[in-house]
């Protein structure tokens, strides 16, 4: 069995994230993440979680490199770091320009490049607590940190779609994130990682795998696919990058006639459009028997894979879902 974590993303509010991340622990998951978006700070939240917790691991997944200034991810990676004696993963990716740009007004150029100086500077600024950086994508003239971190800096995964950033991961990063993934990406993935690692001369087998596995518990299966369709839909409406995952993984017509209605204002039109096969081929949706049979499968097959490191299944819940 694939080592097995809990993402949360939107839904829950903070203190029900925390509740959550608690009792998580209590019934052995080995990691918590919590992404951003529009669900509350993470840093906040994980900081809340770590003060109430002693084993579970907390990640990011992910905070984005264009969205905070680089000393401020780094001073909130230390801060949750030590408040959690050392249980923190660093999560990070470049976003979407849809997000970075739509939702906060920050311009988003060299999204390689910025993630590349901004895993750099962080590590940096960890290990050293001064930071100076003349880089492609910022410039830090001098910033302290005015605390010691109680160990080096804490591992940092890269959230990875297509294989540029993923050959990045393999480079320059502890771990890799999938979101959205299928086991026929995944596998992909991992070729591309293992090509990032020899060219910085790494063994690929020292780069954790990790992906993000939306979930949804139900009474029956159709009520669980019902929870999870508007959120896949949207995805694949919103962001170009997933769209063109699922088209090149199957799913070419669907993802055309999702975008087309999105981009005439019809989303619930991009519902409909978003198939069962499609929410299957990403997700884990059904009963409590159907979805722990579906994590065991899933986490089984991917083991088995010619692969690095093991991959583990985080399943993400999501609104509406039952326990």
């Amino acid at each position: 069995m694939a080592r097995l974590g809990i993402a949360f993303s939107g839904g829950p509010t903070p203190a029900e994230i925390v509740d959550s991340i608690k009792l998580a622990e209590e019934l052995g998951y080995e990691s918590a993440w919590v992404a951003e978006g529009h669900g509350g700070d993470q840093f906040a939240t994980l900081a809340a979680a770590a003060a109430q917790t002693s084993r579970i691991g907390l990640g990011t997944g992910i905070t984005s490199v264009f969205v905070r200034t680089i000393p401020t991810i780094a001073m909130a990676a230390a801060s949750v770091d030590d408040i959690s004696g050392g249980r923190f993963i660093l999560g990070i990716g470049s976003s979407h320009k849809v997000q970075v740009e739509g939702e906060h007004g920050v311009a988003y150029t060299k999204p390689l490049t910025r993630t590349r100086e901004a895993v750099a500077a962080i590590r940096t600024l960890l290990c050293d607590h001064t930071l100076r950086y003349e880089g492609e994508t910022f410039r830090i003239e001098r910033f302290d940190l005015w605390f010691s971190p109680k160990r080096p800096p804490p591992p940092v995964y890269l959230s990875a779609v297509f294989p540029k950033m993923t050959e990045l991961t393999g480079e320059i990063a502890d771990g890799l994130i999938l979101t959205r993934s299928t086991l026929a990406t995944g596998a992909a993935a991992r070729r591309s990682l293992a090509q990032g690692a020899a060219r910085a001369g790494r063994d690929p087998a020292t780069i954790a795998v990790t992906t993000l596995l939306p979930s949804a518990v139900a009474d029956t299966r159709a009520e669980a696919l019902a929870v999870l369709r508007p959120g896949l839909g949207f995805y694949l409406g919103f962001f170009p990058r997933y769209n063109r995952l699922l088209a090149e993984a199957g799913f070419a017509e669907e993802c055309a006639e999702i975008a087309a209605a999105f981009a005439r204002g019809d989303r619930d039109g991009a519902v409909r459009a978003t198939t069962d096969a499609m929410i299957d081929a990403t997700s884990i949706a059904g009963t409590p028997a159907q979805c722990r049979e579906r994590i065991e499968r899933t986490g089984n097959r991917a083991s088995s894979c010619q692969s690095s490191a093991p991959m583990r299944a985080v399943p993400a819940p999501r609104r509406g879902s039952r326990r």
